[in-house]
């Protein structure tokens, strides 16, 4: 019996630990990877501590995997798939294809969506079963280690700032300069937006501008964010990436009128916003997930062509515990990637 390496949780909470899977074969509509590297999110949290429904342990987390196809189950040949193929899996792990959304074309919004590490094992492992609609053809121009984050944190920021209401020019704030932010930056000002950085403290305005801010704003200065943005003319788009609901908040008094914040970064916290400041602004609140598997390319080729590319700090499998811990202590290099050597 041939096996590989994993790293798992036996139950809620429970610590990260190694462990050996037999190696499966991929069934109807599936393929196997072989994982170069697999990010670690701050929302593998949810299913190591069981966070939602439907988790089953021991589990394997991870869902920003990048690697090659190495087994072709029955019909992936068929849908295009050849072993040896670079791909990327993310938040977005194979749709049902019958729910009401995904019979409407919005697959990302599908009721029965399979995430990496809730739906099946993730990409803290060797090896991984996918179905073939999340797969995503990499670049030859992008690492693996990062692509990866780009399946997940790449494609949720990206998306977002295409599918909002912004045109290239117009305002647009990125609240936060993590492991989200610091991507949001790069791309805001890619796609010709007047981009603005939120963040905390004086000392982080040149690295802002190194990302490709236009302009800083210091959330813990004496001037109100929303004063802030409101003196370089009030924002068409706040994507707020922090996951902070007090943060979020402090941004509605800068949206200009008809302005659109986007929420990305999660929280449990309620936001304290009253309907007179969305009537008086006429101002949208929207929140947005994540993106197809087609997304993920679009998002990997604009990486590529505009030289986007994750701060990532790089660890073998056998640390994963390591990094997963180091996220939500904030010691991380704004992204944690996992690889097999």
């Amino acid at each position: 019996m041939s096996t590989h390496r994993v790293v798992q949780v036996a139950e809620a909470n429970g610590p990260l630990e190694p462990a050996e899977r037999e190696v499966a074969q991929p069934g109807s509509g599936q393929v196997r990877i072989a994982v170069e590297a697999c990010g670690v999110c701050h929302s593998d949290a949810l299913f190591v501590g069981a966070g939602v429904p439907g988790i089953s342990f021991p589990e394997v987390p991870g869902h920003e995997i990048a690697g090659r196809i190495e087994e072709l189950g029955e019909g992936a040949r068929d849908r295009g798939w050849q072993v040896g193929d670079r791909v990327a899996v993310g938040w977005f792990g194979g749709s049902c294809g019958h729910c009401r959304s995904c019979r409407e074309g919005d697959f990302i919004a599908c009721r029965n969506l399979k995430v990496p590490g809730w739906a099946y094992d993730g990409g803290f492992a060797e090896k991984v079963i996918v179905p073939v609609d999340a797969l995503s053809r990499i670049p030859d121009e992008l690492a693996a280690a990062d692509a990866g984050p780009m399946a997940c944190a790449g494609v949720t920021v990206f998306n977002a700032l295409r599918r909002s209401s912004a045109w290239p020019g117009q305002l647009v704030a990125v609240l936060g300069l993590g492991g989200l932010g610091h991507l949001g930056v790069q791309y805001a000002a890619a796609m010709g937006f007047e981009t603005v950085a939120i963040a905390r403290g004086p000392e982080k305005a040149g690295f802002a501008k190194q990302l490709g801010a236009h302009h800083y704003v210091d959330s813990t200065s004496a001037t109100p964010v929303g004063e802030g943005l409101k003196s370089l003319g009030g924002a068409d788009v706040v994507l707020a990436t922090a996951g902070n609901s007090g943060a979020i908040t402090a941004t509605v008094n800068g949206l200009a009128p008809r302005g659109e914040l986007v929420v990305i970064g999660a929280d449990t916290e309620p936001l304290a916003i009253s309907p007179a400041q969305l009537i008086a602004g006429v101002a949208v609140v929207r929140g947005h997930a994540s993106g197809t598997s087609q997304d993920v390319e679009d998002t990997m080729a604009f990486s590529v062509l505009h030289n986007i590319r994750p701060m990532t700090e790089i660890v073998p499998l056998d640390r994963a515990a390591e990094a997963y811990q180091k996220m939500p202590a904030g010691k991380a290099r704004f992204r944690m990637v996992l690889t097999m050597d």
